[in-house]
């Protein structure tokens, strides 16, 4: 695969009062969640629009494909939507992504906000030069009262991410760390999902990339598989450094990612504070960057939100 070390295209930060538009890609809320998700965002300042796949069940999915498809791709072609948050994650974006106007996506580039199984189209944009954001989703963070507003990422959404803004956010302890500071873009998402997509035409890019991993409730075999996975495919050689999120909800798998991340000789930082579990900060993805994993700072080397 060619270099990913260009930079991609900026987006437009977001204002107060703009209209936030809320899709559910993978699978479905509760219904007496997704009746209060609205206010939590109006209570921000924000104008929302839920699209119909919310209020849509199939199984385990939000509405069937082509119902969640139209929603992400009218949410996208809609100007008077300014970013785009997923109502919760579970299962399912990855069903769409042959499916998908990528076209229709670039020519309306803007804010696309979610973590878990949609890290499937955080890999579409990344792939594609267009920043998205590692971040909460409406009924799995924000309507937890416990969970602080400005973990959606408020101050970076509306104050914008310029080139030369630190993220150094109070990290766990790590569960495994190699000193040193590269750059790249950084990448990635959730650990299953990620593995699932190689050997796929929409397999994540990961050459000359940072990449971020999170996962939750894989013991320890199963983490070692999935990185069995990336590394037999060559994926993880192809890596300038490596940046580790939450691994919750198992038991702690610190063995195993030395196992894989410390033969790599590249610079390692975990402890992240991203992905299941709290706090879950925000994170630009498909973005340069530098990684100081020395002193557990990434650091912003394009314009994301002007």
């Amino acid at each position: 695969p060619a270099s990913l070390n260009m930079p991609s295209k900026s987006l437009n930060r977001l204002s107060p009062g703009q209209t936030i538009g809320v899709i559910a890609p993978a699978s479905g809320a509760p219904m007496d969640e997704v009746e209060r998700a609205p206010a939590v965002l109006e209570a921000m300042g924000y104008q929302v629009t839920m699209f119909p796949g919310c209020n849509e069940r199939t199984g385990f999915l939000a509405g069937n494909d082509t119902c969640r498809l139209n929603d992400l791709h009218a949410a996208f072609a809609d100007p008077n939507i300014a970013a785009i948050v997923c109502l919760r994650g579970g299962y399912g974006s990855g069903r769409l992504l042959d499916q998908i106007d990528l076209s229709l996506l670039l020519h309306n580039p803007k804010p696309l906000i979610g973590y878990s199984d949609i890290t499937a189209l955080h890999a579409m944009l990344s792939n594609a030069g267009v920043p998205s954001f590692h971040g909460p989703m409406l009924t799995s963070d924000l309507l937890d009262a416990a969970n602080p507003a400005d973990e959606f990422g408020l101050h970076y959404l509306q104050t914008g991410l310029l080139a030369g803004d630190s993220l150094h956010p109070d990290l766990s302890a790590p569960l495994v760390q190699v000193a040193g500071v590269t750059t790249g873009q950084l990448v990635g998402g959730n650990l299953s999902m990620i593995a699932s997509l190689i050997g796929t035409p929409w397999a994540l890019n990961m050459n000359d990339a940072i990449l971020f991993l999170e996962e939750i409730g894989e013991s320890p075999y199963r983490i070692d598989r999935l990185l069995l996975q990336l590394r037999l495919s060559g994926a993880l050689a192809q890596l300038r450094g490596v940046l580790l999120g939450n691994f919750s909800g198992s038991e702690c798998p610190a063995a195993v990612l030395r196992d894989y991340f410390l033969p790599l000789h590249k610079p390692v930082l975990s402890g992240w504070p991203a992905g299941h579990g709290k706090p879950n900060t925000f994170l630009p993805l498909g973005v340069q960057v530098e990684l100081d994993a020395t002193n557990g700072i990434v650091t912003l080397l394009q314009d994301v939100l002007i």
